[in-house]
C-alpha cells in the first residue's frame, strides 16, 4: 500500500522536515522576532508573539502550504501553540483524511 508513503510526501514528510516546513510558514506569516531556528518544536508560539490575528493567517498558510482544511476540532489555541502541536494536527489530518 503506497498510500501513507505518498500522504506522508504530500504534506513534507514526518519528523524534522514537516517541521522545518512549519517553521517556514512561520516565518512569512506570522513574523515573529525570532528566526525560524530559533524556534524550538515545543517552544509556545504565544509567548513569542503569536496574537489571534496571526494565528488565523498562520491557519490560512498552513492549510495552502499542506493542501489541508482543519477540521473545526482542531482549531483552537492549543493547536497553534507551538511547532510540534501544528505537526501532531496535520499529522492527524494526514492519518484521518477527509
Amino acid at each position: 500500500n503506497r498510500a501513507p508513503n505518498e500522504a506522508s510526501q504530500r504534506f513534507g514528510g514526518t519528523g524534522q522536515g514537516m517541521h522545518d516546513r512549519i517553521r517556514a510558514v512561520i516565518a512569512s506569516t506570522a513574523k515573529l522576532p525570532v528566526p525560524p531556528a530559533g524556534i524550538g518544536d515545543g517552544d509556545s508560539l504565544h509567548a513569542l508573539g503569536l496574537t489571534s490575528m496571526t494565528t488565523v493567517s498562520l491557519m490560512l498558510a498552513l492549510e495552502d502550504a499542506f493542501n489541508v482544511e482543519f477540521p473545526d476540532a482542531l482549531l483552537s489555541a492549543q493547536t497553534f501553540g507551538s511547532v510540534a502541536s501544528i505537526a501532531a494536527a496535520l499529522q492527524s489530518i494526514q492519518a484521518h483524511p477527509q
